[in-house]
Parts: structure tokens; C-alpha cells; sequence
């Protein structure tokens, strides 16, 4: 063999290796990206899954508020009409109050 040739030979041989190196360090990444990728899916899902109960939950509390304010002032109208009742007020204007705060 002549020095060319071996050095030619050589230098083919570094080339193949390198070449494997950077197909090996390629599907390493693809790899890396694909598995990055699918974790970033999943914790989509769980922060979606997660705010749509805390909607489903604040709703309901929201629902649960008004219902117990709407109480609340029925319960304040009917005492208010007691109250002037017993101070001597017409009771048809005490009902017409009651009935004002029912409706």
C-alpha cells in the first residue's frame, strides 16, 4: 500500500465513523423530542381536565349563592313587613312588600 492510499483509507474509515455518530446522535434526539412532545400533550390534558372542574365547581357555588342571597332577601322582606305590622303599620302595605320581594 502507498501512503496515499492508506491515508485516502484512513481518512474513509474516520468519515464512516462519523457519519454513524451522526446518524446515531440523530435518532437519539428524534427520540428525546418525540418523548417531550408526548409528556407536553399529556399535561395539557391534565391542566384542561383540571380547569374544567374547577369551572364545573365555581358554577355550582355560584349557583349556590344566589339561591342563598334570594333567601336571604325573601327573609329580610317578610321581616321587615313583620316589623311594621307590629309597629301599626297597614298590613296590606306589608303584604304588598312581601309579596314584592317574593316576585
Amino acid at each position: 500500500m502507498t501512503e496515499a492510499s492508506a491515508g485516502d483509507s484512513a481518512l474513509e474509515l474516520a468519515a464512516r465513523r462519523l457519519e454513524r455518530a451522526v446518524a446515531l446522535l440523530e435518532q437519539r434526539i428524534a427520540l428525546r423530542v418525540a418523548a417531550a412532545s408526548a409528556g407536553a400533550g399529556t399535561a395539557s390534558d391534565e391542566d384542561r381536565a383540571r380547569l374544567a372542574t374547577a369551572l364545573d365547581d365555581a358554577r355550582a357555588r355560584e349557583r349556590e349563592l344566589e339561591e342563598a342571597g334570594e333567601a336571604a332577601s325573601q327573609a329580610l322582606a317578610k321581616a321587615i313587613a313583620e316589623i311594621r305590622a307590629a309597629l301599626g303599620q297597614a298590613p296590606e302595605a306589608a303584604r304588598t312588600l312581601v309579596e314584592a320581594r317574593e316576585a
